[in-house]
């Protein structure tokens, strides 16, 4: 098990302040599967599913096992109020959970406390990790919101142990996505307005490019598409949203 414990507030140098403020302001509403997240809440079963495969693969974990995380120390970076950290927790990983909106962090942890779940939250950004290493680094939906990509995945680089998975999910920069989630989402407040900057949005090229400067080797892409019948789902269509693993090269 990797040492997860000791983190230290340095200056947020990827924290994009307006992006927190914007998420700060929907702390409220992140349990709410019907609210400003609910995009999320539908997204997190097939999220969910590419890490337990990935995690499985990587580590030779039994695929039919309770808590096969159990052990081991996870990162949730981006955390929101703990769609994904609580799910890991469950898995039986170490967690902690980073957000750069403080009032993400006292949701998640008013809510973990609720479900009995022991989850290590903290306000700050990826340079708050100050040499800690987790054995699992996932943050989802959170590289297209930050002010440095190519330093922030050097950041998660960074906090990854030796031999460890790093997962990260993001919307590509396709006509798809600028119609899916900001002409349509968002023009019809299904999402807030504002939430997202297409001209921020990564192509998997470009993350994958980001990944390798920063000494990782991406190891699996799946996409996340919209089935009329079963919500989202993984498949090999990565013109909306999709999901990267990556090793230490």
């Amino acid at each position: 098990m990797s040492d997860a414990t000791a983190l230290h507030p340095v200056p947020a140098t990827t924290i994009d302040p307006r992006e927190a403020r914007h998420f700060g302001a929907m702390a409220a509403e992140w349990w709410d599967p019907k609210g400003s997240s609910a995009m999320l809440h539908r997204l997190n079963p097939a999220r969910l599913r590419f890490i337990r495969e990935m995690a499985d693969r990587h580590f030779g974990l039994d695929p039919r096992a309770r808590h096969p995380l159990a052990g081991r120390s996870a990162l949730d970076l981006g955390c929101g109020a703990g769609l994904l950290a609580e799910p890991l927790a469950r898995l039986g990983a170490s967690v902690t959970g980073l957000d750069a909106a403080p009032e993400n962090i006292a949701a998640a942890r008013a809510h973990a406390e609720g479900q009995g779940l022991a989850i290590r939250y903290r306000a700050g950004s990826v340079e708050a990790l100050a040499g800690a290493r987790f054995d699992l680094v996932c943050s989802l939906e959170v590289i297209e919101h930050v002010a440095d990509p190519a330093a922030f995945v050097a950041g998660l680089a960074g906090a990854l142990a030796e031999g460890g998975l790093l997962i990260l999910s993001t919307p590509n920069r396709t006509a798809r996505s600028r119609l899916a989630l900001i002409t349509l989402a968002e023009g019809l407040s299904i999402i807030p307005r504002g939430t997202h900057d297409w001209a921020k949005f990564l192509t998997p090229e470009e993350l994958e490019a980001h990944l390798r400067a920063a000494g990782l080797t991406p190891v699996a892409r799946r996409g996340l598409s919209l089935s009329p019948s079963r919500g989202f789902v993984l498949s090999d269509d990565m013109r909306l949203n999709y999901m990267v693993a990556a090793v230490r090269a």
